[in-house]
């Protein structure tokens, strides 16, 4: 794992995001093993093969995790947004996710890369 990366989750300014951003890490890791991590744009990206497969980003009042390659995805209805390509869901404050669904999503999204 990146130190950067650690670092930038670690100094998120709230709690609960740092909490969402590690977890999230967490997902796309066990989603593709050996995915490369890199800060780019002062963002968390994370890299299958040299191509973008995920990216987490803290904002103000959520945290954004975006998956890449997700034309082909079958996406719950409501729960991301975002051109074909690319697919972001926002977390806000108090907000879970299923970690499976995201495990099984970016490992999908990934696979073509």
């Amino acid at each position: 794992m990146n130190q950067e990366v650690s670092n930038f989750i670690e100094t998120v300014k709230e709690p609960w995001q740092g909490e969402l951003c590690s977890k999230l890490r967490e997902v796309v890791h066990a989603a593709v093993p050996g995915i490369q991590e890199r800060m780019q744009y002062k963002k968390p990206h994370f890299l299958h093969n040299g191509k973008y497969a995920a990216v987490i980003s803290a904002s103000k009042d959520a945290v954004s995790f975006t998956i890449f390659n997700a034309s082909a995805l079958s996406l719950p209805e409501g729960l991301f947004d975002g051109p074909p390509e690319r697919k972001t869901i926002k977390l806000r404050q108090g907000q879970s996710f299923d970690s499976e669904q995201l495990v099984s999503l970016v490992g999908e999204a990934s696979a073509t890369l």
